[in-house]
């Protein structure tokens, strides 16, 4: 689990232009962010998403409990979830969803981290764009999530490292 900050400050890539001419890209220097927090199993590509307009201990206790519920998490489907050092996810007054457990990574190691990953794929129909208002980003955001939840391959390749635990088949 990761999150990633995305805002109406447009996310400007490299174009090819004619020799001579230089690219215009549209973009507006406004602070207006939305925060994607991203679920990924590593073994199967499968991803939660949640966008929001904050970020927080409290918001952090709601995706925490909104993901629970969309997996089943519960007394007999437990989920190990490896998270960063943020602040707000400090295990102090967080309220942690029956079935959740929280493993932190290890300080500055987001290369261990296989939800950091994903936020190229999240970012890829954004770049270059210029979003009028947060509404409209939003929007593509969302739409860019759900069809990232239709790509569980692309999502495995990408976040299944070589040295990830797996899964042992019962005998």
């Amino acid at each position: 689990m990761d999150e990633h900050r995305i805002g109406l400050k447009p996310i400007v890539r490299g174009v090819w232009a004619p020799v001579g001419e230089r690219p215009i890209a549209l973009g507006h220097h406004r602070f207006e962010w939305l925060y994607v927090t991203g679920f990924v199993e590593p073994a199967t590509g499968q991803t939660v998403w949640n966008v929001a307009n904050a970020v927080c201990k409290e918001m952090f206790e709601l995706i925490l409990a909104d993901f629970a519920k969309s997996i089943g998490a519960g007394a007999n489907k437990r989920i190990v979830l490896q998270i960063d050092n943020a602040g707000w996810h400090g295990p102090e007054n967080l309220s942690v969803p029956d079935g959740i457990r929280l493993v932190f990574q290890p300080a500055h190691s987001p290369a261990l981290q296989p939800a950091e990953h994903l936020w190229a794929f999240v970012d890829e129909p954004l770049a270059n764009c210029c979003f009028a208002t947060i509404e409209s980003l939003d929007q593509a955001v969302s739409d860019r999530c759900v069809a990232l939840v239709q790509q569980p391959d692309t999502i495995r390749d990408n976040t299944l490292f070589h040295w990830w635990p797996c899964q042992r088949a019962k005998k």
